[in-house]
């Protein structure tokens, strides 16, 4: 039952939901927290200025759950970090308003943050509402050209690879169990992304500061639509917002995260990236948004480099402990086929053996 404390494990846990006009998703996601075989302490519903009722369909349904409206949206990680910040327990499930938990979930996530004390994140592995058989995130490897390198992504759930509690490089943010003291020293989530890398971000950061992140194999979330104007998960054209924020957001990240060693190291894999993911922005019709993410970088760079003399400053590891050449990871409806799917492959390769010689200066 929603609000009952659990005095065991890791003590009472707090649930803060990020919702931006998910009425049609709260329902099922609430549900599923009341459903937990490990009670949840508090439920926060934090809503970014929806327009669609949302607000309202909680109050009236969830009435043990406490909405914290925002005045605007500004994406994800304002209401994220407020999540964290209004809570009342150390731990927090931060939880997508379009992601779903079997009732074991947070069990499960509990029993691998007790023996797993390194922890900062604990994700469970999401598959695909409309397809469960199919892993969709799983967390993953950090790549040194400011990617995601993803395991299991798009796989068949019986050939994924882990089994149990896995340590991964960086975690997707579509549920996380989250240390909340640790998350708000090192800054939680950076505004400035709005929405897309801003988990790799924050994965790198609490890396960087000597902290371990997991993935619960077993413990199983089902991830639904997605955000409106940013997923791309069908044969439809490519997001211009998400062209927009690719464009901006991979070098917002690589400035403010890697060492500059590391940045002049990698510079031919870097560089070599940016013009594959030019040419097919023009391919796609979204070279315009490319560029308006590149002026929008610019103007943040002052803002960019204020912020990594602070992240700099917590840095006990290596880049080149913490990052790895390969292989990229590229959506099933992108990668297509052909010269596409060979062109592909080839970049994989180059990047990974360009790794491969730099990696021990970084």
């Amino acid at each position: 039952m929603m609000g009952a404390r659990g005095d065991a494990g890791l003590g009472p846990i707090s649930a803060a939901v990020c919702n931006f006009n998910g009425r049609e998703h709260l329902p099922s996601c609430l549900s599923a927290l009341q459903a937990q075989t490990r009670a949840l302490d508090e439920t926060l519903v934090v809503d970014n200025a929806s327009s669609d009722g949302g607000r309202e369909l909680v109050a009236r349904d969830f009435p043990t759950a406490r909405v914290i409206g925002l005045a605007s949206n500004d994406g994800p990680c304002p209401a994220r970090n407020r999540g964290l910040a209004d809570a009342r327990n150390e731990w927090v499930l931060l939880v997508d308003n379009d992601a779903v938990l079997a009732p074991d979930a947070l069990e499960k996530l509990e029993r691998a943050a007790l023996a797993h004390p390194q922890a900062a994140l604990i994700q469970p592995r999401s598959v695909v509402v409309s397809d469960p058989r199919t892993v969709h995130y799983d967390g993953g490897a950090l790549h040194y050209c400011g990617l995601f390198s993803l395991r299991n992504f798009y796989v068949p759930l019986e050939r994924a690879e882990g089994r149990g509690v896995v340590e991964v490089g960086g975690a997707v943010s579509v549920v996380l169990l989250c240390r909340r003291s640790v998350l708000l020293e090192i800054g939680a989530f950076d505004a400035d992304y709005f929405i897309l890398f801003e988990d790799l971000d924050l994965s790198l950061r609490l890396r960087m500061a000597g902290h371990t992140l997991v993935s619960v194999e077993d413990a199983l979330c089902f991830h639904r639509g997605g955000t409106p104007g940013i997923s791309y998960r069908g044969p439809i054209d490519y997001p211009q917002r998400r062209a927009f924020l690719h464009s901006r957001n991979r070098w917002l990240h690589l400035l403010k995260n890697h060492s500059l060693r590391t940045l002049v190291l990698t510079a031919p894999g870097l560089f070599a990236y940016e013009f594959v993911w030019a040419a097919f922005t023009l391919r796609s019709g979204t070279f315009g948004a490319y560029v308006k993410g590149k002026w929008a970088l610019a103007r943040g760079l002052r803002a960019t480099l204020a912020k990594r003399r602070s992240v700099q400053a917590r840095r006990v590891l290596r880049d080149r402990d913490l990052l790895v050449g390969g292989p990229l990871t590229i959506a099933p409806q992108l990668r297509g086929g052909g010269a596409t799917s060979a062109l592909l492959g080839v970049l994989d390769r180059c990047l990974d053996a360009w790794w491969r010689i730099v990696r021990g200066a970084c």
